[in-house]
């Protein structure tokens, strides 16, 4: 029997956030430490990846979101589920 260690399980996506607010993306598969990549939405390098791993600015998402409110409810771009959040955690 093989033991993977220190692999997290996938985190789910949460809510997709309405046009203008903000996304929660908290844990750190939202950051690679490696590697920037061209974003999917505007070229430039990020670390910040969405839940799919797609590269792209937390930003840029979030302009996106408001820009394509209809396609967005398709959950290309999602928060972070919320069921780890603490009481007074409200930092974005």
């Amino acid at each position: 029997m093989t033991r993977t260690r220190g692999k997290k399980p996938p985190v789910e996506p949460g809510l997709i956030p309405a046009p203008g607010n903000l996304l929660d993306w908290r844990d750190a598969i939202h950051f690679d430490r490696w590697q920037d990549r061209p974003c999917a939405l505007c070229d430039q390098p990020t670390p910040m990846r969405s839940h799919v791993g797609e590269p792209v600015h937390k930003s840029c998402a979030e302009a996106w979101i408001a820009a394509n409110p209809v396609e967005a409810r398709l959950g290309r771009f999602a928060s972070d589920a919320q069921a780890g959040r603490r009481r007074g955690d409200d930092h974005a």
